[in-house]
């Protein structure tokens, strides 16, 4: 064993060499770090020195030690070294940089370290994003909220992010490079906040015509990102072409071999096969503009069949086809590596059975492809796979589907699983960690925890670890709050496998049924469990209401506790209904709605749960009244219907925003009331199928409003708790 683990360390070595040898710009930048540091700590920034020392067997390394009255941050590169500035302020200061929250209260005078700390990670590549993280949370951003991403990825030790920000100008280029034109391809691109799903060939069109400006700005925005990222010594991954063709490419080439996709009830999509002489052609052009126009790091993310059936199960076929899209990368770039995502063998297992996945991956040299295991912390694949026979992979946290608003969680999975399949023999040449979940700004503790393992290579101790978490998070040590987050781990973050959290059935289109196609209230725990949690956080409000975390997660384990009500209430007036119980519906209907009251109010008070700031951001993209309609109908759409008004999709994005409640799942909920008290002053059975008809175009007129959502929160967060908390005790415990 101890030979086998040798030859895998050296491979490792070797190809972090070739990687860093090949990147864009391997000479770290000082001035980067000093910016960072400036950044984040403007009053302190003095305080600390910057230097690079050089790697250890191939692995990124960081020291923090004392040096002539500063602070010296030493690493092998800019994350490095960002990484050890987030290490001091952890272990030294006790704070905490987040998304929902950042305490940042520092001491005039800082501690000093003492004792040099060094620190090794086990992983050439800490990957960051999914295709999806760029539409259901970054739809909207600009380069202030990408240059804090950017700092948070560097502090927590991403090298390895991906980069698909402004593609749409290569694609434009590409097409009328070959004679398409603008009219061609006005019904190709997608609107702003769908752009991923058109990347990765799965629609077209939908939410368009995409407007010029906003191509040229991303452009412009993706020059920004990568700059920053290179500088900081990370290797960004662009994408590469993988077949998706415009609707008129049949009628430009009708020789062309084409297939056409069937994702999720969209109109079909034009997909050119690898077959093809011109896929060779199209992949070549598309790699060499998008490194003329952005550089390159020699990493590119394609896959051709995502979410997407092959037509064939043929493993001749399968391997010609990786071989091709491999082979359109070299062509134009011979230093290139493959990077994919191994979403489909956990999606479609059924189709990827071993043959078809060693076809898949046996015709890409070892040293040119690496596989991301997506949904490591549930539904991993490396262990079914002999570690994709041979490739090297990245084991990743998902987490999170759609966006949507909920406590969620596999803590100990986490905490345990990398450093796990890092040390058994069975894990092959196991690369990496990293995230890759479809949102982000959402149970912030189970990011920080995925991220605590860059820097170690044994599993961390989950209720020492929670400790010092609360006490970073909230400034100060509080018992009641550990005691909290005890409870937290082993009901909300001891989650089952499912896709992400349980989604409370008041953002699901109306019905009597316990669940619907995207809102399952099913939960791994007992409701009753969770309010020791609350009550907690309740006891520990007044020490703690300094803190911006506290505050928020005050505010998500009341909504928590109050959406688990809410479902406990619908399963009673379903019951009701059906029984015929006149009395006992009306009263447990009008809770149900008052509860939907409640938690508005309660999320009104933190901007992080405002819809306000994502319709508003949506429109601020724009620079014409034309273009602020059609983004704030991207940004309506995307979060409720997800399509048309007969979209499968729809409420797969629901997200419990101040706002979504009172402006859309209310009132949804009550014309369903409406339709109910007919149905019974009627003595007829609830028709649900003639109210999902009719409810449809209310619901469509919604995404086609205009009406405002404040971007203010209104109200103190503490105050608005214990409201709830006095209301709503007796009844949940």
């Amino acid at each position: 064993m101890k030979k086998t683990l040798s030859i895998l360390l050296l491979w490792s070595a070797l190809i972090s060499w070739l990687h860093e040898a090949n990147a864009q710009n391997t000479k770290p930048s000082a001035d980067a770090v000093y910016a960072l540091i400036a950044r984040i700590i403007p009053a302190h920034k003095q305080d600390f020195g910057v230097a690079f020392i050089p790697k250890q067997n191939g692995k990124d390394v960081f020291e923090i030690a004392d040096q002539n009255g500063k602070i010296m941050l030493s690493g092998s590169n800019g994350v490095s070294v960002a990484s050890a500035l987030n290490y001091y302020l952890k272990h030294y200061t006790h704070c905490d940089i987040g998304w929902n929250g950042t305490n940042l209260k520092l001491p005039a005078k800082l501690p000093r370290v003492g004792v040099k700390v060094r620190k090794v990670t086990p992983y050439t590549y800490r990957y960051d994003l999914n295709y999806c993280t760029f539409n259901y949370t970054m739809s909207w951003w600009t380069w202030d909220r990408w240059q804090q991403e950017i700092d948070w990825m560097a502090l927590n030790g991403v090298n390895m992010p991906l980069a698909i920000t402004g593609q749409n100008s290569i694609w434009q280029r590409v097409y009328k490079s070959l004679g398409f034109t603008d009219k061609d391809l006005s019904t190709f691109f997608s609107g702003p906040a769908y752009f991923n799903w058109f990347w990765m060939g799965n629609l077209d069109g939908w939410g368009g015509p995409l407007p010029q400006s906003f191509m040229d700005k991303h452009e412009a925005l993706e020059k920004q990102i990568l700059k920053r990222e290179r500088e900081l010594g990370m290797t960004p991954i662009l994408p590469a072409f993988t077949g998706h063709v415009p609707p008129s490419f049949k009628t430009k080439f009708p020789n062309a071999k084409l297939k056409k996709t069937d994702w999720q009830g969209f109109p079909d999509v034009y997909i050119l096969d690898p077959d093809d002489e011109l896929f060779a052609t199209i992949g070549e052009r598309f790699i060499k503009e998008e490194v003329k126009t952005f550089g390159t790091d020699h990493l590119y993310s394609a896959d051709t069949f995502n979410e997407n059936t092959p037509p064939t199960n043929d493993s001749t076929y399968l391997d010609a086809v990786s071989k091709k899209v491999y082979h359109s990368m070299a062509a134009a770039d011979p230093k290139a590596t493959w990077i994919m995502q191994g979403w489909m063998f956990s999606y479609s297992a059924k189709f990827w059975q071993p043959k078809q996945i060693k076809a898949l991956l046996n015709g890409i040299p070892n040293d040119h492809m690496i596989i991301l295991d997506l949904y490591s912390e549930n539904k991993p694949v490396w262990d079914k796979t002999d570690a994709y026979y041979g490739k090297p992979w990245i084991w990743c946290m998902l987490h999170n589907f759609g966006g949507n608003i909920s406590l969620y969680g596999r803590m100990s999975n986490v905490a345990a699983d990398p450093a796990n399949a890092l040390n058994d023999p069975r894990s092959g040449k196991i690369l990496g960690i990293g995230l890759t979940p479809e949102a982000i700004e959402q149970n912030p503790v189970m990011y920080e925890l995925m991220m605590e393992n860059v820097w170690r290579d044994k599993p961390i101790e989950l209720d020492a670890w929670l400790n010092d978490y609360a006490y970073r998070r909230y400034g100060k040590k509080n018992a009641q709050a550990e005691a909290a987050w005890q409870v937290l781990k082993n009901t909300v973050y001891t989650g089952g496998i499912r896709k992400g959290g349980n989604e409370s059935i008041i953002s699901g289109r109306p019905t009597l049924a316990k669940s619907t196609l995207w809102a399952n209230p099913q939960k791994f725990y007992r409701s009753e469990d969770l309010v020791p949690a609350w009550r907690d956080l309740i006891t520990a409000a007044d020490d703690l209401k300094n803190s911006q975390g506290f505050r928020y997660d005050l505010v998500d384990v009341t909504r928590q506790v109050l959406a688990n009500y809410a479902d406990t209430l619908h399963a009673q007036f379903a019951k009701a209904i059906k029984a015929k119980d006149l009395q006992g519906y009306k009263k447990l209907s009008a809770g149900f709605l008052g509860v939907m009251d409640d938690i508005d109010k309660l999320l009104s008070t933190r901007k992080d749960f405002l819809l306000g700031r994502w319709l508003e951001a949506a429109k601020a993209n724009g620079s014409t009244p034309e273009e602020k309609r059609l983004y704030e109908f991207n940004a309506r759409d995307q979060i409720t219907l997800w399509g048309d008004k007969n979209s499968v999709l729809n409420d797969y994005a629901c997200k419990q925003w101040a706002g979504m409640l009172s402006g859309f799942y209310k009132p949804r909920w009550q014309q369903f009331f409406a339709y109910a008290d007919k149905s019974l002053a009627d003595g007829k059975a609830l028709d649900e199928k003639t109210f999902q008809a009719q409810i449809k175009d209310w619901e469509w007129t919604w995404v086609n409003k205009r009406d405002i959502y404040t971007t203010t929160p209104k109200g103190d967060e503490i105050v608005v708790a214990k409201e709830m908390y006095k209301k709503y005790f007796d009844r949940v415990k």
